[in-house]
């Protein structure tokens, strides 16, 4: 087997899709696919099945999903680049401006193309819980706030959005929708739609999906006239991929009691949110004993027999997964297997120290397995 290789498991996904699509069956709304999480082609005619569409963040995101998806295509972006924008509104059906400044450089160019112009508005609701993540933080560049606005009157625009979760349930999207109708909802009888953003987990276990059909139901029966959009990235992939990996050393106990166990993947190169944002993922077969980025004694976990730091082949000395525990001892050639890695990988992934990217394979529902692509050092080589 060759190692390293994320997989994406049919099954997995398509349990998150039905939920998805009985949500937007249920609370008439459309659900888009956010590509900044997960970008997988080799699955979006099957997901093309359960979704609207996808959005984009850039020009090489809306021709990804326009060419390979189908569909709705929704673009956002903080500035657009002048000579891009040809191009983009040739492929696309919204774009959403985080400006009044972009909405008048490029809001006409946008109508005159047949397409839906949108407006991102910041509600200034903190409730993402990393701040590099909280696109309401102080001085942030993403939105436009209510008093940035002026005169609702000068607009011109077809929808608003907004984007202020990560990872998060019904409560905090009560509250920013709240936030967002406060400052906000006198410009709504203007609109023809309105988008929710991302960041919602609605396909993580013990999400309130009933609470959540209720509160679109609710919006939507205050302001009928307007389309709800909802656009999750992690929620259609979440715990839908693992990264398979092989242990190629381990070396003694160190002064604490824990083995390096170095792998033949990279938290920097592999999976970069794990030092960015940062977290520990998950293993199979293992358990957190602690978080590599917590201070040192910080655990989660009462230690199994044998306790092992998962680092990387690359030349970082921050390379480090975390601190797993075992019951059983872990040998040079095992595969160690790590949890939820379909979102933020692949999308992510890098060639520091010239390091090789995984596998991507699909397993499929009935457990065979598609290798869909295989890289090399062509795929070094031609970046530099």
């Amino acid at each position: 087997m060759n190692t390293p290789r994320y997989i994406i498991d049919e099954a997995a996904l398509v349990r998150n899709l039905e939920i998805l699509k009985d949500v937007s069956e249920r609370a008439g709304v459309r659900i888009l696919l956010a590509q900044k999480a997960f970008s997988c082609t080799a699955v979006y005619s099957l997901c093309a099945k359960y979704l609207a569409g996808t959005t984009a963040s850039s020009l090489f995101e809306a021709k990804h999903g326009h060419d390979n998806f189908g569909g709705e295509t929704h673009i956002f972006a903080p500035a657009f680049i002048p000579e891009e924008m040809d191009e983009i509104l040739g492929l696309v059906d919204h774009i959403v401006f985080n400006s009044p400044r972009q909405v008048a450089l490029y809001g006409e160019m946008a109508r005159k193309r047949g397409v839906s112009v949108g407006l991102r508005v910041n509600p200034e609701v903190s409730v993402a819980t990393t701040p590099a993540y909280d696109p309401c933080r102080p001085s942030s560049r993403l939105g436009t706030t209510c008093a940035a606005l002026g005169n609702g009157e000068r607009l011109g625009v077809d929808g608003l959005h907004f984007h202020c979760l990560c990872e998060q349930g019904l409560d905090e999207l009560k509250k920013v929708l709240a936030g967002f109708e406060e400052k906000f909802g006198e410009f709504l009888t203007q609109m023809k739609w309105v988008n929710f953003g991302g960041g919602h987990h609605i396909t993580r276990e013990g999400y309130d999906v009933e609470g959540l059909v209720a509160l679109l139901n609710d919006f939507r029966a205050r302001y009928p006239h307007l389309v709800v959009y909802l656009e999750p990235g992690e929620a259609i992939a979440l715990n839908a991929g693992t990264l398979e990996s092989r242990v190629l050393e381990i070396q003694p106990k160190g002064a604490d009691g824990i083995s390096n166990a170095i792998l033949d993947t990279s938290a920097a190169c592999h999976m970069p949110d794990v030092i960015e944002m940062p977290y520990t993922p998950p293993v199979i077969g293992g358990v957190i004993y602690r978080d590599s980025h917590q201070a040192p004694g910080t655990r989660h976990q009462a230690p199994g027999t044998y306790l092992y730091r998962f680092g990387g082949p690359t030349c970082l000395a921050g390379d480090e997964i975390g601190v797993y525990s075992f019951n059983r001892e872990l040998h040079e050639g095992d595969t160690v297997v790590f949890g939820d890695m379909a979102i933020y990988t692949m999308v992510k992934n890098n060639t520091f120290n010239g390091l090789n990217l995984p596998d991507i394979v699909v397993r499929k529902v009935d457990g065979s397995e598609e290798i869909v692509r295989r890289f090399g050092y062509g795929d070094f080589a031609s970046r530099l």
